[in-house]
């Protein structure tokens, strides 16, 4: 009898102290799941407030608020040319450059007769590390430039490891991927400051929300790109200076023809024109955006993933969606 009431004594003991911790771990649990909600509630208002409700509204007045000229570099082709159309569709006049004079020439022609702004171009190859700079410079300096658009880069030919690369290759990223933005960037910059008014577009990409196998340098320069966006955000914003990093996934374009499936419009791969319709009107609204909602879900995930599993699905992605050659 004495060793049954040491048992109830032992197990209302133990309960006792049981209930202490079912409790403990029910309030971390209610604080969890609130935060999680609010988080999501959050989350959702951010994402219409940039997607949904500047699309229903009436399109903002960029000439007004930023300045009539745009200056859009890589842009006879793909993105670039997209977005330059988009803003040419607003009624802001467009400085072209790019490296194929033929392509430039048709471009601008189509641009100006399309939508009936003035347009211009400058030939220059970014490629060619400080050479092409003096020349746009020159350009430049009696145009009140509102946007600037550092959109050239380059992608690999095809996902591969870095000792498969070759120096060419590797110079050609640093001097497109990044000295490009920098002094484009240098060079438009201080006109703005002097008007107090001006808006940067630097295209970034997916890539830099994590490490990403296969892309190592395309990844790594495009995280400098993000980076400096944001750093020169917060320098230049008390000066009326809106700096924004575009960070969107695959779009279908001539950079990723080596995969017939990324090279393809689909659901989360939209063509450039879809694309930039969608990420012109988050200029203004945020610093650091996918500028597709599609997008948006998906680099949300991506940061959210652990690193060894993103770069094992990078790895099992890239190999399967593009072609080696």
């Amino acid at each position: 009898m004495a060793a049954v009431d040491r048992f109830h004594l032992l197990y209302r003991e133990i309960s006792r102290s049981c209930n202490f911790y079912i409790e403990a771990l029910a309030i971390v649990g209610a604080w969890y799941t609130v935060r999680k909600c609010v988080s999501l509630a959050f989350n959702t208002y951010g994402m219409l407030r940039l997607h949904v409700i500047p699309r229903l509204g009436g399109e903002v007045d960029l000439v007004k608020r930023y300045g009539k000229w745009a200056v859009v570099t890589g842009s006879t082709d793909g993105l670039g040319k997209a977005y330059a159309e988009e803003l040419a569709k607003r009624g802001v006049n467009i400085i072209l450059i790019s490296r194929n004079k033929e392509k430039l020439e048709a471009v601008s022609r189509s641009i100006s007769e399309t939508y009936k702004v003035e347009t211009d171009i400058i030939v220059a190859d970014f490629s060619k590390g400080s050479e092409p700079y003096s020349a746009i410079k020159e350009a430049l300096k009696d145009r009140e430039i509102g946007i600037l658009v550092n959109n050239v880069g380059i992608f690999y030919p095809y996902p591969d490891y870095f000792t498969n690369l070759s120096e060419d290759i590797l110079w050609d990223m640093i001097n497109v991927n990044i000295v490009s933005a920098n002094m484009m960037t240098h060079i438009v910059l201080p006109g703005m400051v002097e008007k107090k008014r001006g808006a940067i577009v630097n295209v970034s990409s997916a890539s830099c929300c994590q490490p990403t196998p296969l892309l190592t340098v395309y990844g790594a320069s495009k995280t400098y790109l993000d980076y400096f966006s944001r750093a020169l955000h917060y320098e230049y914003a008390s000066k009326g200076i809106f700096v924004q990093s575009l960070t969107p996934f695959v779009i279908a374009t001539k950079m990723v023809a080596s995969s017939n499936i990324a090279s393809e419009r689909s659901f989360f791969f939209p063509s450039a024109e879809e694309y930039a319709r969608h990420a012109i009107s988050t200029l203004g609204l945020s610093i650091r955006t996918a500028g597709y909602w599609k997008h948006a879900i998906k680099f949300t995930l991506g940061e959210c993933i652990p690193e060894r599993i993103w770069a094992w699905f990078a790895i099992y992605f890239f190999r399967y969606i593009f072609k080696e050659a």
